[in-house]
């Protein structure tokens, strides 16, 4: 593959134009802000999402999607998952039945509780079937744009799909692993999020390393059962898209679900909190989705359903975990 485009000028959209840079002949970078695309032009770095990084000159920046994606054989998307389906439907005139899609998006549609991959699915469909992919694993950011060692997750039903992208994107400092479970991915890549905002809870509270060690190990099971209900694999969730991603999410600074739960410990409202992020911090409006799919297949997810209550009903943190730890006895 030659040409790439990324849909989404984000901190993780500009970090893997960075380290997939040596990979294509061009790569195009999609920006929803049309001065955000013009300063990134001009000064090869994105001052808002990932400032101190420079952006190859080889990385064509726009805010025009027909520009973006005409002829491109790639199309990776890194946008909030309750823009994917909007995008998509922006998108669908310069999209081909010979393209490649790779779906970056972490979360879960409010209204349908769709997987991203599904959602762009169901939006291509009437034109075309599309070979979709999904990428999903333990990454921040920065650390992909520093090129430091990153592993990685790319998974489709269809598996020439997923060894074409693999052959495409990995490179010295970026290695990808191949899977046949997209539902497992995606499913692990929404759920950690929402544990990561319990993990920032016990963080601002300062309980220390085993609550958070018991945290990781139960919000693993919750994600698993949830996955395994949709029908996906329950070995997924032991690897880097489940436990490594969720490891990363809870215990790294640079996780934008874990400030939150620190934040919201030391007394913050949700909305002030929300109000000076720049970014999206997926796993809020993920609790919802994640809700009522566990409610749909009768799945019991009981930090979840705390996170839920916390974030969007204003229960106390501290009464939050009391509930957790008071459940009615069980096994393991």
């Amino acid at each position: 593959m030659k040409s790439l485009a990324i849909i989404g000028a984000g901190s993780w959209g500009t970090a893997l134009a960075i380290v997939l840079a040596p990979r294509f002949e061009q790569i195009r970078l999609w920006a929803y802000e049309s001065d955000l695309a013009d300063r990134i032009r001009e000064t090869r770095q994105n001052d808002v999402y990932l400032p101190g990084f420079s952006v190859s000159e080889k990385t064509f920046i726009s805010n025009n999607l027909q520009e973006v994606l005409s002829g491109v054989e790639l199309v990776l998307s890194v946008v909030p998952s309750h823009l994917v389906r909007s995008l998509y439907e922006q998108m669908l005139p310069w999209l081909k039945p010979e393209m490649l899609f790779v779906s970056a998006t972490k979360g879960l549609e409010l209204k349908t509780l769709l997987r991203p991959s599904e959602i762009i699915d169901e939006v291509i469909s009437p034109q075309f079937k599309p070979r979709i992919t999904v990428l999903s694993g333990p990454t921040f950011a920065h650390e992909v744009a520093a090129l430091n060692p990153t592993a990685i997750v790319i998974s489709s039903a269809d598996r020439s799909a997923a060894q074409c992208v693999q052959a495409g994107l990995a490179g010295p400092n970026f290695r990808l692993y191949t899977s046949d479970d997209p539902i497992g991915v995606e499913i692990g890549g929404s759920i950690k999020n929402v544990v990561a905002i319990g993990a920032g809870v016990l963080e601002g509270l300062g309980l220390g390393h085993n609550p958070m060690a018991a945290l990781i190990t139960r919000g693993l099971a919750e994600m698993t059962r949830l996955a395994v209900a949709l029908g996906g694999q329950a070995r997924t969730l032991a690897g880097l898209a489940g436990l490594g991603d969720l490891v990363l999410t809870c215990t790294g600074g640079l996780s934008r679900n874990r400030t939150v739960g620190v934040e919201l410990a030391r007394g913050r409202k949700l909305d002030e909190i929300v109000g000076s992020m720049k970014m999206v911090a997926e796993g809020i409006k993920t609790t919802t989705a994640a809700v009522e799919l566990a409610r749909r297949c009768s799945v019991e997810m009981p930090i979840t359903e705390q996170m839920y209550q916390m974030l969007h009903h204003g229960l106390d943190p501290k009464e939050a975990i009391r509930r957790l730890m008071e459940r009615t006895l069980k096994g393991e």
